[in-house]
């Protein structure tokens, strides 16, 4: 368990989504791509799913996705190699998610003074090469590993397999993902509804043998300032003090302190940036690595009710209740944030040291399976998820 929970912990952020420029971009080419499943009730024949793990999936056909779901309320447009697709309901709330990587980058919702508003945070900034780079929104960031190693998994691009719904009610896109080997299979569904949306994955195990599954939903959510932020309802819940989850869609917050968790940043830091020290560092880091693990694993209780998001946190809750409640006084807005399936909740904070309404003024939150792997039992089938509720309407 110790070397599951290890990997998804990283100070440092992984390479972000890149999106290449318009300025770069070739002539699109129109085919089918591997973004997209045809799905027909009606019809007898079997469309198998694209192996995507391991073939480079090709340019989206925009135009093709338009003309076949057409009707439903979500609409496709075309950026670099990538694909947005916009869904949005009568009532004025929308969401924004981006083929093949599955990244939602944008979720908006009425508000009770009748203007919309957006929940998620997501920063785009410019790569070393002119690329766009996207970070934060909402991600799925998952590892599937069988017991003897041999099959280590991520997935990393996801193929449109339907949409249903209907922009008066609701509306649901379903994205589908699959190992090489048939090892594992998840379904990855986003429900939006008027006041809510929800994160639905479903994990198949293929195999007739056991898989252990880690990772997390993060979701940087969008406030005036982390010290205007309050975490209501996680009172004697207990948790463990642990480095920002290895994700490439991460939010990385700069200049933190030498002291506390800044400390454990900056030295696994390091030890990334320079893996082949001396063996008298080597022993040394080694040493002060142990150390920070054991600080790390001490578990605490939450005393507080109405817990205060000013200060640099990065907690996992092992027995948070199933929902709790973010609130912005400076936007005068809350978040309802519940789960379902994972045992795990982790907690990010910034710190009040970064500007209002910044770049990095948001607050994280994950469903996670990171001190505890999931265990998927032969040809089983695990289902979780995680929703963002909206009472402000």
């Amino acid at each position: 368990m110790t070397m599951a929970s290890r990997s998804l912990f990283c100070p440092l952020n992984f390479p972000p989504t890149l999106i290449p420029t318009p300025a770069r971009q070739a002539t699109r080419v129109c085919f089918p791509c591997t973004s997209y499943i045809p799905h027909n009730h009606h019809s007898k024949k079997e469309f198998p799913i694209p192996l995507v793990a391991s073939v480079p999936y090709q340019p989206l056909n925009v135009d093709y996705l338009e003309g076949e779901f057409s009707g439903h309320g979500v609409t496709f447009e075309g950026v670099g190699e990538s694909c947005v697709a916009k869904m949005e309901l009568q009532n004025g709330s929308t969401a924004t998610l981006m083929l093949p990587s599955g990244l939602i980058t944008s979720y908006k919702s009425p508000m009770w003074h009748g203007e919309k508003m957006e929940l998620l945070h997501t920063a785009v900034s410019e790569g070393e090469d002119g690329e766009a780079i996207i970070q934060g929104g909402l991600s799925l960031n998952l590892n599937f590993q069988t017991d003897d190693g041999e099959v280590s998994w991520s997935p990393t691009n996801w193929v449109l397999h339907d949409i249903r719904g209907n922009p008066e009610e609701s509306i649901q896109v379903e994205l589908k993902s699959r190992t090489s080997e048939d090892v594992v299979e998840l379904k990855y569904v986003v429900n939006l509804r008027e006041d809510t949306l929800g994160s639905e994955l479903e994990v198949t195990n293929l195999r007739s043998v056991p898989i252990q599954m880690t990772g997390s939903i993060l979701s940087h959510l969008t406030v005036s300032t982390p010290d205007a932020t309050y975490a209501m309802g996680l009172e004697r819940s207990n948790y463990s003090s642990k480095p920002p989850f290895a994700s490439e869609f991460f939010l990385s917050p700069p200049d933190f302190s030498q002291e506390g968790l800044g400390k454990i940043w900056n030295f696994l830091a390091q030890k990334q940036l320079f893996p082949r020290w001396g063996a008298k560092n080597q022993n040394s880091n080694e040493a002060e690595s142990s150390q920070l693990e054991d600080d790390g694993d001490a578990n605490d209780e939450e005393m507080d009710n109405y817990k205060h998001l000013g200060e640099q946190i990065s907690l996992v809750y092992t027995n948070a209740p199933r929902s709790f409640t973010v609130i912005d006084r400076g936007r005068r807005n809350s978040v309802l944030v519940g789960r379902n399936g994972f045992d795990e909740m982790y907690l990010f904070s910034p710190g009040s040291r970064v500007e209002i309404y910044s770049k990095y003024a948001y607050i994280c939150v994950g469903q996670a399976a990171a001190l505890k792997p999931i265990l998927l039992k032969p040809e089983g089938v695990w289902i979780g998820g995680q929703r963002l509720h909206n009472p402000n309407q």
